[in-house]
């Protein structure tokens, strides 16, 4: 079966290549592992990966097609998933050392969504320990090269450590991942990929090992806004449309009909070279319409505070640990365990007071972002670290907080995201773009992310092809 090049094309595009017969799923399949094997060994995204299953579920997929059965958008598409959910057929591990027990392997409403569309699973992607780590290291399976440096081994972003990564290299075009305190929007924002954080209870969050009960979502990267509009519309219970219909409906959205908050909170906290890069990306789209107005949010600063006592999910990962997962503690990343001390020594009432005062400032937030149609920020704050420098200890914790910095407050405040490829900054290193919708405008956030990637270009088209990519 001939190869099938899909590496510049659109989801959309595929898909009806597929549909028509111009190319087929196996064909597809064949490509992404000849990728696999040129670029992902060195690289490192996946944890396990079976090119047997993956023909396999090609060969459905085709048959499928030839009995003018169209089951989804992805049928036949490669998609790779975070080794935080439970895949028929694979382990699972979570980045630990040891498979987790059996039921773990059990497939939720995100993993069933993607297999009744047929979409064709590449394998299980890493992931930082118990997804507890926002740079993207796991000093047991090997931390993913962020492809954009030749020259150093940078991070990939975590906690999907390798959901970016498996996108560049040409072996996925839907990456699945978790999102707790920004698990999707970093690594999309380093990689230089689409990261879309959806609102809390949206997609549900069966079959995926959890961090935070309170806080993890699930969420997808992508190549491009439009194909994560695609992916979203296939795996969302609440879009009745087909995904193509879908997009075609978000593309209704023109810059020019939008109205964006900008707060400077993300900003200051921000590196100088991608605090300008990315004011500079919102200039270029106020020149072709957009209206930009200033926007306190004192909500976030807060949040903030907030999670750098450790939130909710310190307390909420170390009774999961201590509990469920005690045999699985000794073993623990040592960057992790290191914390654990002052995890447990959250109290009962220090833990309900946040959970409390979180709730109020989400409701305040909600109110105050009605002014503006969406924010727009820098997704992360610092470029993404050599991980020779961070081993452990001090450098380690910092630069964790700082990919996590501007992240974190979305979940803390029950938002959603998207987060958008739009320049490289002094490092040479991708720039991710955050736009923050309300809870629950997951649809606006897309629409918006879509109008601005219209506006701007692509990944491809602004930012080039990674240095350790451009082979393929």
């Amino acid at each position: 079966m001939a190869i099938s090049d899909f590496s510049d094309k659109p989801i959309e595009e595929i898909h009806a290549d597929l549909r028509d017969g111009r190319i087929t799923a196996v064909g597809i399949a064949e490509r992404v592992i000849e990728n696999y094997e040129r670029h992902d060994r060195a690289l490192g995204a996946y944890k396990t990966w079976d090119p047997e299953a993956l023909r396999a579920q090609a060969q459905v997929a085709d048959a499928a097609f030839a009995a003018d059965l169209d089951f989804s958008a992805l049928q036949g598409l490669p998609v790779s998933v975070k080794d935080l959910y439970g895949v028929a057929g694979y382990p699972t591990f979570a980045g630990t050392p040891k498979a987790l027990p059996e039921k773990w392997e059990s497939e939720g409403s995100v993993v069933s969504a993607l297999r009744h569309g047929l979409a064709a699973v590449t394998g299980k992607t890493h992931t930082v320990e118990f997804a507890f780590g926002g740079v993207g290291t796991n000093p047991h399976w090997g931390t993913p090269r962020n492809p954009w440096d030749a020259g150093k081994h940078r991070a990939p972003g975590g906690s999907s450590a390798g959901a970016g990564v498996s996108l560049l290299t040409g072996t996925a075009v839907v990456a699945v991942g978790s999102d707790t305190a920004g698990s999707v929007r970093i690594p999309a924002s380093v990689t230089g990929t689409v990261g879309v954080k959806t609102s809390i209870h949206r997609w549900s969050v069966s079959g995926i090992v959890p961090l935070s009960p309170s806080l993890d979502t699930a969420g997808i990267l992508t190549r491009t806004a439009a194909d994560a509009a695609v992916a979203f519309a296939v795996i969302d219970p609440l879009v009745d449309e087909h995904p193509l219909a879908f997009l075609a409906q978000l593309r209704e959205c023109d810059i020019s009909d939008i109205r964006v908050g900008i707060c400077d909170w993300y900003f200051e906290g921000s590196t100088p070279a991608i605090a300008e890069a990315t004011r500079e990306a919102i200039s270029e789209l106020c020149d072709k319409g957009m209206s930009a107005v200033p926007l306190a949010m004192p909500e976030v600063d807060d949040a903030h505070e907030i999670f750098r006592r450790g939130g909710l999910a310190a307390a909420e990962f170390a009774a999961f640990i201590n509990g469920e997962m005690g045999d699985y503690k000794a073993t623990l990343d040592p960057n992790v365990a290191a914390r654990f001390e002052r995890m447990e020594a959250i109290t009962a009432i220090d833990y309900l007071t946040r959970r409390k005062r979180l709730e109020e400032l989400a409701v305040s937030a909600d109110a105050r972002m009605g002014e503006v149609d969406v924010v727009l920020a820098p997704t992360v704050a610092i470029s993404p670290p050599d991980i020779a420098t961070i081993a452990s200890g001090k450098e380690y914790f910092e630069a964790n907080m700082g990919m996590l910095r501007n992240t974190a407050p979305v979940n803390l405040l029950r938002l959603c995201a998207v987060s958008l490829p739009v320049a490289l900054d002094g490092e040479r290193m991708p720039v991710g773009l955050q736009v923050i919708a309300p809870y629950g405008e997951d649809e606006r956030a897309l629409s918006v992310a879509c109008a601005i990637e219209r506006a701007l270009g692509t990944a491809r088209q602004r930012l080039g092809v990674p240095p350790l990519c451009s082979g393929r």
